[in-house]
This record gives structure tokens, sequence and C-alpha cells, in this order.
């Protein structure tokens, strides 16, 4: 169970990461790319912070996700300054694929055409 403390950072910590990653696409003139911080989770010691992304196409999810991670200290870095007057310490961040869109598409497909078996 979250405690309100969790719930709070978790939301400050989704809003601003996914902030940071649009200004980067922006900056980066990535036009077809679209990622959405879809959820933040906080450990209750506030130590780590479980980010999940959905990267759309999903073709390229991979990579991208890589890339990151390869980035997630600069990530912290920034997210500091921003949260510089909300937070003593900013936790470290995990940086996953979330891909139940795929998953709900994949589904949604079964059950338009019965003869193929869910991917997942």
């Amino acid at each position: 169970m979250e405690t309100q403390r969790q719930k709070k950072i978790s939301s400050l910590i989704q809003k601003e990461v996914a902030n940071l990653i649009s200004a980067d696409l922006r900056r980066g003139g990535s036009k077809n790319l679209v990622i959405s911080v879809t959820q933040a989770r906080v450990s209750p010691d506030l130590s780590l912070c479980k980010i999940y992304l959905s990267i759309f196409p999903s073709k390229v999810s991979s990579e991208n996700l890589s890339l990151i991670q390869s980035n997630a200290p600069r990530i912290k870095h920034d997210l500091s300054g921003v949260l510089k007057n909300h937070l003593r310490k900013v936790p470290e961040l995990a940086f996953f694929l979330d891909d139940s869109l795929d998953y709900i598409d994949s589904v949604e497909d079964s059950i338009q055409n019965p003869d193929n078996p869910i991917r997942g």
C-alpha cells in the first residue's frame, strides 16, 4: 500500500520526467516518435523510482528505451534541478517499457479475428 507521500512524489516525478523527455524530443527533432510516461512508482524508502514508458511506434521502442536508460543519470540531474524546492534527494530512476497498449491491441485483434492467437 502506497503512502500519501509516495503518491505525491510519484505524481510529481511522473509529470516532470514527462516534461523533460518531451523537451528533449522537441530539441532532437523527433517528429514521428511519441513517448508517454504512463506510471511512476516510488519505493517505500523513497530511494528508487520505477518509471514506465509507452513508446510509439513500438517497432523502435527497445532502442529508445535503452537510450533513455543510458541517459538516466542526466535525467536525474535535470530532475533534481526542477524538484530542488520539493525534494531533498531525488530517487534513483529506473525506466521500464509499458507494453500494455500493445497487449490491448493484440487482445482486440484476437477478438475480431478468432483465428489469431493472443501475442503477449
